[in-house]
């Protein structure tokens, strides 16, 4: 049950990264960018698309892993190893340019508090079904 869990709670997880590196590859024309009125920007754009891209990238990454998620604990921990950076980055914007909006903040907590949780929840059904495998 513990693996059926994980599966789940990776593949709703899975949805985020998916469905805003969709969105993100609009660019600049992204609502979120067009809400808060960014000045349209070349270089800020192409990096935009750029990151929403290799964002989708990791939700799709996340689909493929959650079928064999007690078999892909490399890819697990990596996935959620770029989630936490992705957080230290938010840590260092704070820094420098001040708080987001309320929402990025619970993501944040998302990042540098459910990665490391996520990743010994795989490590654990890893283990589990390593136990539990005939041999």
């Amino acid at each position: 049950m513990d693996r059926r869990r994980l599966q789940i709670v990776t593949a709703l997880l899975g949805l985020v990264p998916t469905a805003t590196g969709l969105i993100g590859l609009l660019g600049l024309r992204d609502p979120l960018y067009v809400r808060f009125g960014v000045v349209p920007n070349a270089v800020l754009d192409s990096n935009l698309r750029f990151f929403s891209g290799f964002w989708l990238g990791a939700g799709l990454a996340i689909f493929w892993l959650v079928p064999r998620i007690e078999r892909q604990g490399a890819l697990f921990a990596a996935l959620w190893g770029m989630i936490f950076l992705g957080g230290v980055g938010r840590v260092l914007s704070i820094l420098d340019a001040g708080l987001p909006p309320a929402p990025f903040l619970g993501v944040l907590a998302l990042e540098l508090g459910g990665a490391p949780f996520f990743v010994w929840w795989q490590r654990r059904v890893a283990a589990t079904h390593a136990a539990a495998a005939p041999g």
